[in-house]
């Protein structure tokens, strides 16, 4: 069941930083949709199951400069599911002693990785891999992993699954970086073959110039 969730989230420590200060960690859920934006992100091999779900934004200055991703490992028989959601980590000016969260709408399998971030600059385009469809008696996972490009140029990929191929990159945010996220899910198939994240899409917002 779908829920949208309030922005009034409890805020939760993170991790300590190498002097000792505390990193909070929040989530925006939806509360910044009406932020502008410049454009959208989205690549070609995204899959077919499911639907298109809810934005979330990052709060307005905010930019996107690190993410982890839910991923079930692979079940040896049973149903697999591979990437599950994308969680986008929001910084203003690059301050990581406050944060913001976003990830849309996320499958229910697998485990949080451990966060990942750009060593400077923000996130501005991405890539995914995803298992074509398998036909009626195969096992669809559809999207199994992802890449971002940070803007000072690092590329850095999730821990997720091998199945499938990585398809081309997305455009370029230009002035700006990533500032939101809408996910495709499918919905929980009551014990019939889960294919869970099928396909994403991201925000490209302005940086104001000073």
């Amino acid at each position: 069941m779908w829920r949208l969730l309030s922005a009034v989230a409890t805020l939760a420590v993170l991790s300590l930083g190498v002097c000792g200060e505390k990193v909070f960690l929040q989530r925006a859920g939806t509360t910044f949709n009406g932020r502008k934006y410049r454009s959208v992100l989205d690549v070609t091999n995204g899959e077919r199951f499911g639907s298109w779900t809810w934005p979330e934004m990052c709060p307005e200055n905010f930019f996107v400069v690190g993410f982890s991703v839910r991923v079930e490992s692979k079940q040896y028989g049973g149903d697999d599911t591979a990437l599950n959601g994308i969680r986008l980590i929001c910084s203003k000016d690059e301050n990581r002693n406050f944060l913001y969260y976003v990830e849309s709408h996320t499958g229910h399998f697998g485990e949080w990785s451990h966060p990942q971030y750009c060593p400077s600059g923000v996130l501005t385009s991405f890539q995914l891999r995803v298992e074509p469809h398998q036909g009626p008696f195969g096992d669809d996972t559809a999207v199994n992993n992802i890449k971002f490009r940070c803007s000072s140029n690092p590329m850095l990929e999730a821990p997720g699954m091998s199945w499938g191929e990585y398809g081309h990159w997305s455009q370029d945010c230009v002035g700006g970086g990533i500032c939101g996220i809408e996910t495709k899910m499918e919905e929980y198939q009551l014990g019939l073959d889960d294919s869970s994240l099928n396909d994403v899409r991201f925000f490209c917002c302005d940086k104001h110039q000073e």
